[in-house]
């Protein structure tokens, strides 16, 4: 009962700097390979960006730009990861596909609109899902989320009868759907304030139209 009663460690200056630092570094190199690409980008870029004077910053804190990218990655997960299982607590799991759906779609794009802009997430997911080096970094920690798993499988559950090589086309598909439609619409909130729709949530119902009528569309080539 005593520890109850005790204060909160204090965090040394030099911690606190450490962590300031860190963020800077991750908030600049997010924007940075959003804009460039993961490999155009380099520590000393990244550095200069973050307003930082030790080039050898990065390596310090994240080791090798694939930490470096899975640091990124991970200051977004958790939140998205929150949203999602609170959307999927609320699902049932009679529910029908635009719903699942909409468990797939709408974590992500309620994420961008907590995040102050501009954003810069969706063109950095996007531009390291074209990478296979970075790409595998990125899906591996996705594949460890248990409500994203579910989510795929009641997708899959609520699709029509498809080939097994046309569900894997339209896997790709719904992947790519998503990733590419956020970044590019990130991208026009970025430069003018203005996209295909004016706001995420609008956006988000938009994709999860979009991706359920993928699905149910009609196979010519089985």
């Amino acid at each position: 009962m005593l520890t109850e009663l005790m204060p909160p460690p204090v965090r040394s200056p030099r911690s606190t700097r450490a962590d300031s630092t860190r963020e800077a570094l991750l908030s600049a190199a997010e924007r940075l390979i959003a804009e460039r690409g993961v490999e155009a980008v380099t520590h000393r870029q990244i550095v200069e960006a973050a307003g930082q004077g030790n080039n050898a910053a990065v390596a310090y804190h994240f080791g090798t730009k694939k930490e470096l990218v899975r640091a990124i990655e991970a200051s977004h997960a958790g939140h998205i990861e929150e949203l999602r299982t609170a959307r999927v607590a609320d699902t049932d799991d009679s529910a029908g596909l635009r719903d699942w759906v909409g468990c797939l779609v709408q974590p992500l794009t309620d994420h961008l609109a907590s995040l102050p802009a501009p954003t810069w997430y969706a063109r950095f997911a996007a531009q390291v899902m074209t990478d296979p080096t970075y790409r595998r970094v990125v899906t591996k920690s996705a594949l460890e989320s248990e409500s994203l798993r579910h989510v795929i499988d009641r997708i899959g559950h609520g699709i029509p009868e498809l080939p097994r090589h046309v569900r894997s086309e339209r896997n790709i598909m719904m992947r790519t759907v998503l990733m590419y439609t956020c970044a590019e619409i990130e991208r026009g909130f970025a430069d003018d304030g203005n996209g295909p729709r004016p706001d995420w949530p609008r956006a988000g119902r938009s994709l999860v139209d979009a991706i359920a009528g993928l699905w149910q569309a009609p196979v010519s080539d089985r």
